[in-house]
């Protein structure tokens, strides 16, 4: 009878997909989130107002919210992060 397993090292090993973040990543996870939350606010204001005409206050808020994006990307610039999306 033949052993049915996995016969490449592949299959079993652990793949760099299929790890834990380096201190270093998880460094620059830290560094970018107030980007990270700032781009997700403004996501936040542009899907809720998709299905209907938007008002003054919701001028204000997308005008708001693109302020904070902008913010925090002068801020990561200027620490020398990189700044890699852009603001619809």
């Amino acid at each position: 009878m033949k052993h049915i397993g996995a016969v490449q090292a592949v299959v079993t090993a652990a793949d760099d997909f299929d790890r834990e973040p380096t201190f270093a990543e998880l460094d620059a996870l830290v560094v970018e989130a107030p980007l990270i939350e700032a781009d997700v606010e403004l996501l936040d204001v542009q899907i809720s107002l998709l299905d209907r005409t938007p008002t003054e206050v919701d001028h204000q808020r997308i005008r708001r919210a693109r302020r904070k994006v902008l913010a925090a990307r002068r801020t990561l610039a200027n620490r020398g992060g990189a700044v890699a999306s852009v603001v619809a």
